[in-house]
């Protein structure tokens, strides 16, 4: 698929479309099993256009439909149009096909330039350190927060000066107060970094003979064991987006999952793993204090932690070999 083809353009707009009506989380969730089956089909020696041209593409990546074009569109709807069904853009559960045609073509354009976005980063010396779909996400949501909210970055000076930047309130101002403390985050961290590596360890064993008979892409083979438990993780939050109550209450742990992924596989060992799943948890809750909680929109901390720490994974990795 030709990145800048008007065809592939007119997917992506067509993608934040869909991705804005259903809602950010909603949208994501459909992106996480599209991933998921994406890695099922290349593990069973198919193709990997599910898995990279939809689940991780422009047809409906997390930077395109499957979840930026959702949080710009909320953003728009809560700021500019003043008709987002839950009344404030921080709310990334609620559909917006209730709204107006101008907060869906909102999510089709946040669609369109999160793929030029990604499609530009990928090949830039440096920037491809990132994940640069996740700094995709993390600077659409910047974006959409500028224009949208007038509103800088870090969120609102008020309550930045009432609150303390890093303080929570006694964790009212939380993204997830009911994974903190963080002592209890991060050994749920730990946990989430073990399962993910085991997930990737035994992803590669079994594509390894595949790469070998040409029966499956090197990318995929590549993909399948960094994303995997991302995926799993990014399904789980099924239960934030359809119940209610305690039930709701569930952890968001694809962060932890892609970096644990990613550091099993560069220095192969599930210890480091599960010690990187602790790290991320840190470094998402502290992404979560600098960004979300003080902010009117929804700069996601996960993606932010992902963008970061996958560059610091990376860079160590480089100075290792």
């Amino acid at each position: 698929m030709d990145a800048f083809s008007l065809n592939t353009i007119l997917i992506c707009f067509g993608g934040g479309i869909v991705g804005a009506a259903l809602g950010g989380l909603l949208a994501f969730l459909m992106c996480a099993l599209l991933v998921l089956g994406g890695c099922f089909m290349v593990m069973m020696g198919g193709t990997d256009f599910l898995l990279l041209q939809v689940g991780l593409g422009p047809i409906f990546g997390p930077h395109v439909g499957g979840f930026a074009a959702g949080v710009a569109a909320a953003t728009y709807a809560a700021g500019v149009k003043k008709n987002h069904p839950g009344g404030a853009a921080k709310d990334i559960l609620s559909p917006l096909i209730g709204t107006s045609w101008d907060v869906l073509i909102v999510g089709g354009f946040f669609a369109v330039f999160g793929h030029l976005f990604a499609s530009t980063f990928g090949a830039l010396p440096i920037i491809k350190d990132f994940d640069v779909l996740g700094l995709t996400v993390v600077l659409s949501a910047i974006i959409a927060r500028l224009l949208f909210q007038k509103e800088m970055p870090w969120g609102d000076p008020g309550s930045i000066k009432k609150y303390g930047y890093f303080n929570t309130n006694n964790f009212s101002l939380s993204w997830i107060p009911w994974a903190l403390p963080l002592p209890k985050l991060m050994v749920f961290g730990f946990g989430a970094g073990i399962m993910s590596a085991a997930m990737a360890a035994g992803c590669k064993t079994v594509m390894a003979p595949l790469v070998a008979k040409g029966v499956i892409t090197p990318t995929g083979a590549v993909v399948v064991p960094l994303i995997i438990g991302w995926a799993v993780a990014g399904v789980s939050l099924m239960g934030l987006q359809l119940a209610t109550g305690t039930v709701q209450q569930m952890p968001a742990w694809h962060c932890q999952a892609v970096l644990a992924a990613l550091a099993y596989l560069h220095f192969g060992s599930i210890a480091v793993a599960g010690i990187v799943g602790i790290l991320a948890t840190a470094l998402q809750e502290l992404m979560a204090r600098m960004f979300w909680n003080h902010g009117s929109n929804h700069i996601d901390p996960p993606a932010t932690a992902i963008t970061i720490g996958t560059f610091i994974l990376n860079n160590i990795n480089h100075v290792m070999k």
